[in-house]
């Protein structure tokens, strides 16, 4: 079983899927797998220099993710052209993984579940969520950007309605990390239940 795991930045997704590691869950990471996809010597990344040019490539070879963030936040078609190029190559390698992946049930994490269609690999969804204002809040002391990126961030995911009316569960992350590890506990020994049932 494919369970899919998301929620907006800033709503505690990878602290929820950390404490599923922690449990002994396998974690296929959309993000991770993004990075795979434009390492130095992977085509990706070669497609991405000869497009953007080469002011984006970083002193060790790899990509300045930060440069090519602010390029295409500023330009939709931009922004187009490497959703093109890098969604299928992400989806390959997250299928690749989820193969290789064992036990009861696997989590693929990723922020753009829905956006992107990965939601279509998986049986199941669960949604961390947190309301808006705590989403702006917490990426804003993590992650040190000002709120007009925050909200260019949050423009880009799905909005939080949809997400919630899409999920097939959804865990509350408003309170503490306890409160979170708890409700991650019960959650998967009810889903492992399930699956061994």
């Amino acid at each position: 079983m494919i369970l899919g795991v998301t929620g907006g930045i800033g709503s505690g997704k990878s602290a929820a899927t950390d404490h599923l590691h922690q449990l002994g869950v396998t974690i296929v990471d959309a993000d991770v797998c993004a990075r795979i996809v434009v390492e130095p010597g992977r085509p990706a990344l070669e497609a991405i220099f000869s497009h953007f040019g080469e002011h984006l490539k970083a002193a060790n070879g790899s990509l300045d993710r930060a440069a090519l963030r602010q390029i295409i936040f500023s330009d939709s078609s931009q922004k187009a052209w490497l959703e093109a190029l890098l969604h299928p190559l992400i989806r390959e390698e997250i299928q690749g993984q989820l193969q290789d992946a064992k036990g009861p049930y696997v989590v693929l994490s990723s922020p753009l579940l829905f956006e992107t269609q990965q939601s279509e690999l998986c049986d199941q969804v669960l949604v961390i969520d947190v309301d808006e204002v705590t989403q702006k809040q917490r990426t804003a002391s993590r992650d040190g950007v000002s709120s007009d990126q925050v909200d260019a961030i949050m423009a880009a995911q799905l909005a939080r309605k949809k997400r919630l009316d899409k999920a097939d569960y959804v865990i509350d992350n408003s309170g503490t990390i306890e409160q979170l590890h708890n409700a991650l506990q019960q959650f998967h020994e009810a889903l492992i239940q399930r699956e061994v049932s």
